[in-house]
């Protein structure tokens, strides 16, 4: 049975071109990276830890479509448990624009912007990363990395406490969507990477990861979307791929948000004035 891998203009930013776990890549078969190596990472709450997320402007997170009861990002975080009171900010959501052809069954365009209540503030611990151009998809037997504070293990139900990750292996879509993998159930399109095992050894990405990054070579190149079970090897984790499509449309709903925004402020400020006018005018 396929589940989600969850429980329930720009601004410059810093463009990463490298981006590792110290520890080695040795989530599922992953390992604790180095406190804010990954300063982007952005952990998503409802009423608990629930997904994963990417910070690409100090205004937006990108993350799955499917993470539609977040209420507040939660970014600088490397232990969930640990206060870390100098190097996390918390921010509200301010508002949701998940893809307008996101397929909940068909887990098609499983990507979501979420706009924050006011910019973060980049430090050492809290960078952006840059949406490039876009990129071509990785070839087959491709590794890429993964992470997230997600489940370590099929049977734990429990998010782990520190930031995990993992190389995944890039699979052919077409082996994926064979008899033995995927099966067409659901079909694995041209919007999606299939990444996991590379035959040998266990590599995944579990609940609780939805929404986190896929890095290929350093740039961000898809999100985490579903998988059946954790871990399988003929049952590799499947993310959005952030196709030309994808990322002009990221762009453009970004834009209109701005726009909008703006004409609100001032259409507000307007507003202002005229009531300060009239309560002026009553006085005299």
């Amino acid at each position: 049975m396929s589940v989600m891998k969850d429980f329930s203009v720009f601004i410059p930013c810093v463009f990463l071109l490298i981006v590792q776990s110290s520890h080695g890549s040795e989530i599922i078969g992953g390992k604790e990276v180095e406190p804010h190596s990954l300063p982007f990472m952005a952990l998503l709450e409802s009423t608990k830890p629930n997904c994963g997320g990417t910070l690409i402007d100090p205004k937006w997170v990108l993350t799955a479509a499917h993470c539609n009861k977040t209420k507040k990002v939660v970014l600088g975080v490397h232990s969930i448990s640990a206060q870390e009171k100098n190097s996390r900010q918390v921010l509200k959501v301010k508002k949701m624009y998940p893809h307008p052809c996101y397929d909940e069954k068909e887990h098609v365009n499983d990507l979501m912007l979420l706009k924050l209540d006011k910019p973060a503030k980049q430090t050492k611990t809290v960078k952006c990363i840059k949406l490039g151009n876009p990129i071509k998809e990785p070839m087959s037997g491709s590794k890429c990395l993964v992470a997230g504070w997600g489940t370590t293990k099929n049977n734990v139900k429990t998010m782990s406490d520190v930031l995990m990750s993992v190389n995944v292996t890039v699979i052919d879509r077409v082996k994926c969507n064979s008899p033995d993998y995927y099966n067409y159930k659901p079909v694995i399109t041209n919007s999606m990477i299939c990444a996991g095992s590379d035959g040998k050894n266990n590599a995944d990405t579990c609940q609780g990861d939805s929404g986190g990054p896929l890095l290929c070579n350093g740039a961000l190149v898809g999100v985490t979307s579903f998988g059946t079970k954790c871990g399988l090897i003929k049952k590799p984790g499947v993310y959005a791929y952030l196709t030309e499509k994808q990322l002009n449309w990221i762009k453009k709903t970004m834009k209109k948000a701005e726009i909008e925004n703006h004409k609100w402020d001032r259409s507000h400020q307007c507003c202002i004035r005229t009531l300060v006018g009239a309560s002026l005018s009553a006085m005299g």
